[in-house]
């Protein structure tokens, strides 16, 4: 698999049900998650993109045939438990049946702390909900949006204001591009 196509095995633990208490199930399932009909969408689910910063969360929300990102929001950073709580408020009214989680890699393909730390947010998300996870690789994506905005002619304050979701929707399109073409390959 190529790098700039990277779609990231990652063992999702279940709970029956969320708990945003803090209280932890035990693990139920594992899931590998490598395509749609891997992740068993609901007819109508929707995928929600993150670009997980130090300080915010871009979101990016797919349509409901998962062709098209459009970019939603961005969330300032918390602790884990209210961002995860704010994530499945939306996830409750969107109607989402995945996330797409960007992977911020070093230009060699390993883990900075970048990575480990959107690992880290899988792994937490994980173990609070049923949502399954899968990650793309992102290098590179906050710096064509801001070259994509600075062509535009956009403010320097205005991009800092969308920056991240639309960074969220360039990982959110890049993930259903690459899945079309799977969908068409087989």
């Amino acid at each position: 698999m190529k790098a700039s196509c990277l779609l990231e095995k990652l063992e999702l633990a279940s709970n029956r049900r969320p708990d945003w208490q803090g209280k932890r199930g035990g693990i139920e399932k594992h899931m590998l998650v490598t395509d749609l009909a891997g992740l068993r969408l609901a007819p109508g689910a929707r995928l929600l993109g993150l670009d997980l910063g130090e300080k915010t969360i871009g979101l990016a929300l797919s349509d409901t045939s998962c062709s098209i990102a459009t970019p939603m929001q961005t969330l300032k950073r918390g602790k884990f438990s209210a961002d995860a709580a704010r994530l499945y408020n939306i996830i409750s009214v969107e109607g989402v049946g995945g996330l797409v989680v960007g992977l911020p890699l070093n230009m060699d393909g390993s883990d900075g702390p970048s990575a480990q730390s959107a690992r880290a947010f899988a792994r937490n998300w994980a173990g609070r909900s049923e949502v399954p996870v899968m990650f793309w690789d992102e290098r590179l994506s906050t710096s064509a949006v801001t070259r994509t905005l600075i062509e535009a002619d956009a403010s320097r304050r205005r991009r800092r204001e969308v920056v991240d979701k639309m960074a969220a929707a360039y990982i959110l399109q890049g993930m259903l591009d690459r899945l079309r073409h799977m969908r068409d390959d087989a």
